[in-house]
């Protein structure tokens, strides 16, 4: 049954006086019961409005903006509620760019995102990988967390008006914390006796952050020698025995991070699962997949109700990414032996989308848009700048199967860039082949409009930063001919193996391997992908102006920093081979090189490099793109695409025919 109050604007009244007021809450007695709300927002990447910055339009599908009117539907469905967020925050948008790279922020000054989250009141929060991105000194200053850094404190400026909390990340000298590991977040909340009288009662609530630990190997620059980073069971352990001698009421554990149920490790990346297992914590709040939990993505998981919402019996969600959920734990409960316990029948979780339905998302808080509004109009306005023209549509609808128009320009811009700088360190690999490795970051993972679609005409700093999505800096490898080709295995798990005889529909992408790791590598190299063979075993032709590739031969890749310092765990890249590592970001040398290219004809794009090997099957080999695209494919060259069915929510279901 529900126990939510019978007149909850009263309730809410009450419990907005409460600080001030002379009654002090009772202790709760045997029998007593309560409804308690946990609230999350996680991977928003500062879409703080509902606004596409590549396409220049409104996006309702996204946005802060409108998760803030679910979060007030929330409160008032539950008057006793807390609110957090899970990190990748301050980071992902045009506007993020815009006030740490372009115009940063002042001390004085909140970002954006801060002062948009702040407008709801929240009781606390983490940080995720993305957090990181801009460097230490950055992240100090907009979280109002004094750090030390390179031997100097920095000063407290204008952060968040909640606090954040960090128990994996330690500044290398002191070994000390730079976020305050946990803290403990104390409420009055309204519950019930046995006889249904009601009654306000203390409730403490202690929250531990943790971030994932790779965040060392994907911020290599940012990070090396200044911070040390432990696993997250390790660092719940450290903590949890202060957290209990301060008798909280529930320990929530907010993890920058999904599940993951191989062997752990320390350095393990969704350590949600063995996070749940730890005597103390229990409540999981989780993030960094791109996913909702509870929901399909987990059906099957060891130990893991993907319905109702728990993970090792501990309640747990994910409110997705962009701001298109809100992730909502209902907790009930019930007062036994002297302590709060989680009655499980009548406790569930659910992530709340802000479209239920197409074209039927919640309207925007009005609340939220007038208080980014200047800074908005300046981000728009900068992502306009004129950079050139093109003839060439740059798209990625079609990247996983062989349309490299859009890679083609960064990797392009890359090779162009390592050419030029690299010798000026290293005379000596002045004759070493340059290729360049590439990845489509927008794969249509975040709905039908996330592809990268640059049309033909003017161009302008907005082209440059749907061409290259992530403030990555460049980064130069040398490798051998051996290990170019366990690049390429490694990318080409984007597929599933292929059974030629199986007579019914077979998925050709592995939706398992994120688009951002299938790297695509040019520079006068031609290979081939026989997805009927095995993962490790899929490259059979590999060669280099004609020639095969052989095992000893050197190359330099040029890349991004993630990939240089082991981001996505292909073999053989963990920094240690870098030979360049530059401070320009892969966005600005993209603008850059198409500036100074002028005209983008096709002629200046490198030709495709790689195809896949010839295979005749039984039934179609299907994957999902926006609908409505095949002419494009068509028109770049990528034969044997067919559109089968449109679904009418902006995708379809297309087949490739490799039978050619």
């Amino acid at each position: 049954m529900s126990l939510r109050p019978l007149f909850p604007l009263l309730a809410t009244a009450l419990l907005a006086g409460c600080a001030g007021s002379a009654i002090r809450p009772a202790t709760a007695p045997e029998g007593a019961r309560a409804d308690v709300a946990i609230l999350e927002t996680t991977d928003v990447h500062s879409n703080v409005l509902s606004y596409d910055y590549f396409k220049a339009k409104d996006d309702p599908s996204v946005g802060y903006e409108r998760t803030a009117t679910l979060i007030r539907r929330a409160r008032a469905e539950f008057p006793n509620s807390f609110l957090f967020d899970s990190g990748d925050t301050i980071q992902g948008t045009v506007l993020a760019d815009y006030q740490a790279l372009v115009s940063p922020v002042g001390c004085g000054e909140e970002l954006a995102i801060y002062q948009a989250m702040d407008a709801l009141g929240y009781d606390g929060g983490t940080a995720g990988n993305h957090e990181f991105n801009y460097g230490l000194p950055f992240l100090s200053q907009v979280t109002g967390t004094p750090m030390e850094i390179g031997g100097k404190r920095t000063p407290r400026c204008a952060g968040p008006h909640y606090p954040l909390v960090l128990a994996n990340v330690f500044d290398a000298q002191s070994g000390e914390p730079v976020f305050k590991p946990w803290t403990m977040v104390d409420r009055t909340i309204e519950a019930y006796t046995s006889d249904g009288s009601r009654i306000q009662v203390p409730l403490k609530v202690a929250i531990i952050g943790f971030t994932p630990p790779p965040i060392l190997k994907w911020d290599q620059r940012n990070l090396q020698g200044k911070v040390t980073v432990s696993g997250v069971v390790e660092a719940a352990r450290r903590y949890l025995p202060q957290i209990q001698a301060q008798h909280p009421d529930l320990v929530v554990a907010i993890l920058h991070g999904g599940l993951d149920t191989h062997p752990y490790t320390s350095q393990m990346e969704n350590g949600g699962w063995y996070l749940a297992g730890v005597p103390g914590i229990d409540v999981l709040l989780m993030g960094h997949s791109h996913t909702e939990f509870p929901g399909p993505h987990y059906a099957g998981m060891a130990d893991v109700d993907a319905v109702r919402g728990f993970v090792r019996g501990k309640p747990a969600v994910m409110g997705g990414f962009f701001g298109k959920d809100l992730g909502v734990i209902k907790l009930a409960l019930a007062r036994s032996g002297g302590r709060w316990v989680v009655d499980r029948a009548d406790t569930h979780s659910e992530a709340r989308p802000i479209c239920p339905k197409k074209n039927a998302c919640v309207p925007a808080d009005p609340a939220i848009a007038p208080l980014v509004a200047k800074v908005h109009a300046a981000a728009v306005a900068y992502v306009g700048t004129p950079i050139g023209q093109s003839t060439v549509r740059l798209t990625s609808y079609f990247a996983d199967e062989g349309d490299m128009t859009a890679l083609a320009v960064v990797n392009a811009a890359q090779r162009d860039y390592v050419e030029r700088e690299l010798p000026k360190l290293h005379p000596e690999l002045a004759g070493v082949p340059v290729l360049a490795a590439a990845a489509a970051f927008r794969t249509g993972f975040g709905g039908p409009e996330d592809y990268t679609d640059v049309a033909p005409g003017p161009l302008t700093l907005r082209s440059a930063a749907d061409l290259y999505f992530y403030p990555n800096t460049l980064a130069a490898v040398k490798i051998d001919g051996a290990g170019l080709k366990a690049w390429l295995e490694k990318s080409a798990e984007r597929f599933n193996r292929i059974d030629p005889a199986r007579t019914g529909q077979q998925p050709l992408v592995n939706a398992r391997m994120p688009g951002f790791n299938f790297d695509q590598i040019q520079g006068d190299l031609a290979y081939v992908i026989d997805v009927a063979r095995p993962a490790g075993r899929r490259i059979v032709s590999l060669s280099y102006r004609g020639k095969p590739v052989l095992p000893g031969q050197s190359f330099i890749v040029a890349t991004n920093n993630y990939r240089a310092s082991g981001g996505g765990n292909f073999p053989g890249l963990d920094g240690s081979n870098t030979v360049l590592a530059s401070q320009d970001g892969v966005r600005e040398i993209v603008a850059a090189w198409l500036k100074r290219t002028g005209t983008l004809e096709r002629a200046a794009l490198p030709s495709n490099a790689w195809r896949f090997a010839p295979l005749k099957a039984r039934g179609p080999l299907t994957f999902t793109a926006a609908s409505g695209k095949q002419a494009i494919a068509t028109a770049d060259g990528v034969k044997g695409i067919t559109q089968l069915r449109d679904h009418g929510d902006g995708t379809a279901t297309y087949a490739i025919d490799l039978a050619r």
